[in-house]
Parts: C-alpha cells; structure tokens; sequence
C-alpha cells in the first residue's frame, strides 16, 4: 500500500515539477504530445481534441513554441500543422526531461490518447507499486489498431514488456453489465488512471 502511494506521488511530483517549469499545463501537455510523436503532423484543434484543452489556448502555447524554435508548422490548404522540431538544440534536452518527469504512465497516456482510447488504466504489480519487469494495461474503446506497434517502441525505450488488453467501449459496458468476473476483479483492485472514467 505504501509502495503504491509513493509511485503516485512519485509521478505526480514529476507532472507538476513539468508544468511548473514549463509555466502552465498546456504548454507542458503540448511539449508532451509533441516530443513524444516528433514524426507526427498535428493541427491545432486534433491536439486540443488529444490534450483536453481549449483550443485558443492551445494555439497560443503552440505560437510561443514555434516562435522559441521548438516546434515548425505549415499549411495544407486550410489547416496549420505543427510538428516537434527534431533539429532544434533544445529538442533533444526538452525530450529527455519529459521522460523523466512523465516517465512510463506519462508516455502511456500520450499514446492511449493518440490512439483515440476513452479510458485506459494501469493494474497489476506495477500498479501495486512493486518493481517489476512487465507492465498490465487495460484500454478501452481505442480507434487505432495500431497499438502494438506504439507499445513495443515504449517497451524498448523504457525496459518493461507491457501487457495490454483492448476492449471496445460496447464490449467494455456488456461486461461491466454483466458482472463479469474478471473484470470484477480487476477493476477492485489498485489502478493507476491514465485517462478517462469508469
């Protein structure tokens, strides 16, 4: 139990030490969406969509950004998209940081999130707060199939196999519904949220 407590407290120091330093929180969760997926195009109001955010905000942390050489962005017709600017001195610094600070469940959620999940939660061990090598995440209504792919770059970058379960949201509710056991069992036990509600 007080393992448990600990790693909470443990990552959300590291989340607020982020946002402080980074002097609000939607700069620090655009920072993070964005230095985690470098190869990826982002227009503004997908990344308030990915980060929960209001999208004036967003464009004016994504302007600042820019304006600092962090990020570049360009025009397809109508849409600006920004994208990490790998070539910046500071991308590199800035990279290493977010990890540290977000660590695992930091980069977990940027990718549950990009993969369009409504919820997805840590269980098992790791979320028992014991040193383990492998990780149990549970996903639930996630429109990419490309999950596995985004996983084993995670499972490289950080050391642990992740084990996931994926269930759609209507699979999700049937067995909520239906008491299932197993799912009963897992969801008593200590979660780590990532996103979403239950």
């Amino acid at each position: 139990m007080v393992k448990q407590q600990t790693g909470t407290v443990k990552q959300q120091t590291g989340e607020t030490s982020l946002k402080m330093l980074f002097s609000s929180a939607i700069r620090a969760d655009v920072l993070a969406l964005l230095l985690n997926n470098p190869d990826e195009k982002f227009y503004v109001r997908e990344i308030a969509n990915l980060i929960r955010k209001n999208p004036s905000g967003v464009k004016r942390e994504l302007d600042n950004l820019e304006k600092m050489g962090i990020l570049f962005s360009h025009r397809v017709a109508n849409l600006r998209y920004f994208q990490a600017n790998k070539t910046s001195p500071l991308f590199p610094e800035l990279k290493n940081l977010i990890d540290k600070s977000l660590g695992l469940p930091g980069a977990l959620k940027t990718m549950v999130r990009m993969a369009g999940a409504k919820a997805a939660f840590l269980y098992g061990p790791y979320a028992e707060g014991e040193d383990v090598g492998s990780v149990d995440l549970f996903i639930i209504g996630a429109a990419s199939n490309d999950i596995g792919a985004g996983l084993k770059e995670l499972e490289d970058k950080f050391g642990k196999k992740i084990n996931y379960t994926a269930l759609d949201e209507s699979e999700y509710k049937h067995r909520k519904e239906n008491a299932d056991a197993d799912l009963e069992k897992l969801l008593s036990g200590r979660r780590i949220i990532l996103i979403g509600r239950l």
